[in-house]
């Protein structure tokens, strides 16, 4: 953990192919990068700030591409075990989730990481209040995904 970033990593005992199917599925249905409980709340927050919120359903495909908006989520990158997203929600500077994938003996290994890059002395200020926060959103949303990823079948 740095001050600007929070990370998880676990194994998973999932070649990195299925494992990425997974993690950047564009299928419609409750997906853990905009259903996971912090972002549902994170969501409903924006829109009490006057953002968008959790607005845009999975694109109805099977992998999700740069551009393509989820949740509150801009895709930055997509591809090659990596997904990238930045938040567009309110905040005195920029929201990423990264969510990486890589080969790990038979399995995958699966690296979130969430960072924050403030914007002024209101962003420098947020950034100190909302480290708990953070820390506390990347461990419930990698425990989302370790749990979709356990539930995915076999591929």
């Amino acid at each position: 953990m740095r001050l600007t970033t929070s990370t998880r990593s676990t194994a998973v005992p999932m070649p990195p192919e299925s494992a990425y199917a997974v993690v950047a599925s564009g299928r419609p249905g409750p997906q853990w990068y905009a259903d996971a409980a912090p972002l549902v709340l994170r969501g409903a927050l924006d829109r009490v700030l006057g953002g968008p919120g959790r607005r845009w359903p999975a694109p109805d495909r099977p992998l999700l591409s740069r551009g393509d908006r989820v949740g509150f989520w801009r895709v930055v990158a997509a591809g090659d075990g990596v997904l990238d997203l930045e938040a567009e929600v309110r905040a005195p500077g920029s929201v990423r989730l990264r969510t990486e994938v890589l080969p790990d003996g038979p399995g995958s290994r699966v690296d979130q990481r969430v960072s924050f890059a403030p914007d002024g002395l209101l962003g420098a200020a947020y950034l100190l209040a909302d480290l708990p926060a953070r820390e506390t959103l990347i461990a419930l949303v990698h425990r989302r995904l370790l749990r979709d990823l356990t539930a995915a079948p076999p591929r």
